[in-house]
């Protein structure tokens, strides 16, 4: 389409065409879409609110103990952060931590 070889006032009407057709095509584009996402949730046993949920949902396996006291089993450590007291204690006894090793 040569468009210098419209008027001006057909050019302004054809401008408008165009924006409306831009308007009805986005809001058919938008429907579209959110049809497919919601088919897609729904394949995957999703719900509107699963989705759009901004919190992150994550199962931490607990950290498997690695020392044991060898008196008393309800002692535990993982081995990480602080030593707990009774290994503190162990160790300034003079007895090593491997021993304690599960």
């Amino acid at each position: 389409m040569d468009l210098s070889k419209l008027e001006f006032t057909a050019l302004i009407a054809l401008k408008a065409d165009v924006e409306g057709e831009i308007k009805r095509r986005e809001v058919e584009e938008k429907s579209k879409a959110k049809k497919q996402i919601l088919e897609l949730a729904r394949s995957f046993g999703l719900s509107v609110e699963d989705v759009l949920s901004s919190k992150i949902v994550s199962v931490r396996k607990p950290v498997e103990a690695k020392y044991r006291h060898p008196d008393d089993s309800s002692l535990a450590w993982t081995g990480r952060g602080r030593k707990p007291a009774w290994v503190q204690a162990w160790i300034d006894s003079g007895k090593t931590l491997e021993t304690l090793a599960i």
